[in-house]
């Protein structure tokens, strides 16, 4: 399979999941081994050679994609979820969406200050969750070696609301 080829298998799903979003469904990516492998190794060559120690994504997608790049890059693989679904001690950060809020946390031992991380996710749109992830790895301590996402959608300038950290997003697809 070549990188040209993994757009065909991104629906785009009008009106979901409200009026006017274009939803960009990448499951038919995920259950093919062939483009969900080249999907996977597109988002961690950049960071081979960085010195990744961890990997760190947010449910759902963040999951699927993060665990397969830390196995990539031989690092590990730190969750960030949705409020009251870890067990222990928890660092937070609260962040605006286009229609509320939302709360992001994280394992407060997951990270050591000074580790060096890699932010993962499936789609960087307008910018909001990977914010949130940005300034939670900083109140931490970790330095961000990178964010890499499968596709980001441009025309939203999610890199604009990362500040500083949107010189080191990686997209593959870009829409």
């Amino acid at each position: 399979m070549h990188e040209s080829e993994l757009p065909k298998l991104i629906l785009d799903v009008p009106d979901f999941p409200k009026a006017g979003v274009n939803f960009k469904d990448m499951t038919p990516l995920l259950a093919d081994p062939s483009a969900l492998s080249l999907a996977v190794e597109l988002m961690a060559n950049p960071y081979r050679g960085e010195g990744v120690e961890l990997v760190v994504g947010a449910e759902s997608r963040g999951f699927i994609f993060g665990t397969a790049i830390a196995q990539a890059l031989s690092a590990g693989f730190v969750p960030v979820r949705k409020p009251g679904k870890l067990p222990r001690a928890v660092h937070g950060m609260n962040y605006d969406l286009e229609y509320g809020t939302d709360r992001l946390e994280i394992h407060a031992d997951a990270i050591s200050k000074g580790q060096k991380i890699l932010l993962v996710d499936d789609v960087l749109a307008t910018g909001g969750t990977m914010r949130a992830k940005c300034d939670l790895a900083e109140k931490i301590g970790a330095e961000i070696v990178g964010i890499t996402v499968l596709i980001e959608l441009q025309f939203l300038e999610g890199r604009k609301k990362l500040g500083a950290h949107g010189e080191s997003v990686h997209g593959v697809l870009k829409y």
